[in-house]
């Protein structure tokens, strides 16, 4: 089998890549190692970012995004019980976030791409990428128990953390660039109405916590935990009991009901300082991972492929290379400040030493400042609502 654009991963990346290529006229093949129901089950992020939104919309594949998604126009920083309010759109020309779960998003683009017909394979398991320092790089995959080969020009490694595509770039050919937090997160879902309108960031000396939400009637919720918890330690009523203590402020009461699902995530940052090489070009996890406290995971990943895109129209419109051979320096740009936005939004709003410490102090001043500052407001609000591509 040949294409143009050989991608390895259906996930947001790959799927945002696969539409966006068809847009252009440009081929693709999808190969996807897990089955369609996991891939659709898996619940991860749910914060777009404008330009996330607008990406969806131009693609024609926000229908249900549009109808379902729940656009927020701010969000609430807690710190020691006091909360305060950072509204977006007044702060950014009119640019907020919307909350819809990426797995939502893939059943979407999943629905669309195999009801045109185009060729995505699930259960079909990268094994080797070749000559991707030749004009025709191959994928080795194997599908329904036999092997088989991808030809194509380029391959898009959209792959994830443990995918094959970073383990085929020479060690030697990039930097990496990370850290590991010294705390965790136990996220839970339960079936029970939001108990804010809004995101509720919170620092308390018991340790952060978020309150989040999937719909109207299904909350996800966030409490700080150390490494080495295990998800049995921590029964339902504990977890409850933690949340509203963390999370408390004048005049406002949690909502508890039925979780119906409970996970740790490790806290850390990752990042490679090279995401291609030959022919192989990597997208979203593949090539870098931010803790989740500033919601840039998917967002990133989708800013990565409009960059890679737009190397692919100009080779295949134009018989350019340029665009491509600086598709890693353009996409760092936005990966080097969603680090650091990351970074700040976990440093500030999780307990790091003793309350009342050094530390504690200097996280309650930046609090405090946000407070009487427009102009700290405004910085938080655009780097939430994601800066606009032109801003780099």
């Amino acid at each position: 089998m040949r294409t143009q654009v050989g991608i390895i991963g259906a996930g947001p990346a790959g799927l945002t890549l696969a539409h966006w290529l068809k847009k252009h006229g440009i081929s693709s093949v999808i190969l996807e190692n897990r089955s369609r129901e996991y891939v659709e089950s898996r619940v991860r992020a749910g914060l777009l970012e404008q330009n996330t939104v607008d990406i969806f919309k131009d693609l024609g594949l926000a229908d249900r995004l549009l109808k379902e998604g729940q656009e927020h126009h701010g969000v609430y920083l807690n710190f020691d019980n006091h909360r305060i309010r950072v509204p977006f759109g007044n702060l950014t020309g009119g640019r907020n976030i919307t909350i819809y779960g990426q797995q939502e998003i893939v059943k979407d683009m999943t629905d669309v791409w195999q009801s045109d017909g185009e060729k995505l394979f699930f259960e079909a398991e990268a094994t080797e990428i070749i000559d991707i320092e030749t004009s025709n790089p191959k994928i080795n995959y194997t599908f329904e128990g036999e092997s088989h080969t991808l030809s194509c020009d380029f391959v898009a490694a959209c792959d994830g953390f443990h995918g094959l595509g970073r383990k085929t770039m020479p060690k030697d050919s990039y930097g990496e660039y990370q850290v590991t937090y010294p705390f965790s997160w136990l996220g839970i879902l339960a079936n029970v109405a939001p108990s804010s309108e809004e995101l509720i960031y919170a620092y308390h000396e018991r340790g952060f916590a978020l309150h989040s939400l999937r719909s109207n009637t299904v909350s996800r919720l966030y409490i700080q935990v150390d490494n080495y918890a295990k998800v049995e330690d921590w029964p339902d009523e504990r977890i409850w009991e933690e949340l509203s203590l963390r999370l408390a402020t004048e005049n406002w009461k949690l909502n508890s009901g039925p979780i119906f699902e409970k996970s740790i995530t490790p806290m850390r940052s990752y990042f490679i300082d090279k995401m291609q090489y030959g022919r192989l070009f990597l997208a979203g996890d593949a090539a870098h991972i931010v803790p989740p406290t500033g919601g840039k995971g998917l967002n990133l990943a989708v800013a990565d492929v409009k960059h890679l895109v737009d190397g692919l129209v100009d080779y295949y419109k134009n018989d350019s290379i340029k665009t491509l051979d600086n598709y890693s320096s353009q996409a760092l740009k936005r990966i080097w400040r969603a680090q650091d936005f990351s970074n700040f939004m976990t440093t500030l709003f999780h307990k790091q030493d003793e309350h009342g410490s050094f530390q504690y102090q200097l996280q309650k001043a930046k609090f405090d400042y946000i407070t009487i500052s427009e102009a700290y407001k405004t910085t938080i609000a655009e780097n939430y609502v994601g800066l606009p591509f032109e801003a780099f």
